[in-house]
C-alpha cells in the first residue's frame, strides 16, 4: 500500500506563494489518482486538487482555480501542489490522498491512503 509525504508547508504573508509536496513510496500506477485536501481548525477536511496519475487530468475546488496548479513528477514518484496568491483563509493543514481510479473523487472517505499533513499558514 502506497505512502505519502508531503513537505513544503510553512509561514507565509497573505500574497505569498509555497509549493507542495507529495512523495508516493511506491511507483504511482496509471489508475492512481493523487489528490489534495486541507482542513482548518473547527472545519471539515475538504478537496482542494486533484490529477490523475495515467494521462494528467487535474480537478480544482472553486477556491483554488484561479490560483493553484498541480503537477506530477513521474521520475520523482511526486505531486505538486502550486500555491500563489495565498490567503488568510488557506490557512489549514494540507495532505495528500490517493485512490484508485477516476474520476478524480472530492470525498475523503474516497480515498484509501493518506499522508501525514503540512500545515500551512498564511499571515494578514
Amino acid at each position: 500500500q502506497a505512502e505519502l509525504a508531503e513537505s513544503g508547508g510553512g509561514l507565509v504573508q497573505a500574497g505569498g506563494s509555497l509549493r507542495l509536496s507529495c512523495v508516493v513510496s511506491d511507483r504511482p500506477v496509471s489508475s492512481y489518482t493523487l489528490s489534495w485536501f486541507r482542513q482548518a481548525p473547527g472545519k471539515e477536511r475538504e478537496f482542494v486538487a486533484g490529477i490523475s496519475w495515467g494521462d494528467g487530468g487535474t480537478r480544482f475546488a472553486e477556491s483554488a482555480k484561479e490560483r493553484f496548479a498541480i503537477s506530477r513528477d513521474g521520475g520523482k514518484n511526486t505531486v505538486y501542489l502550486q500555491m500563489d496568491n495565498l490567503k488568510p483563509e488557506d490557512t489549514a493543514v494540507y495532505s495528500c490522498a490517493v485512490r484508485w481510479g477516476q474520476p478524480i473523487e472530492v470525498l475523503p472517505e474516497s480515498y484509501f491512503g493518506w499522508g501525514q499533513g503540512t500545515q500551512v499558514t498564511v499571515s494578514s
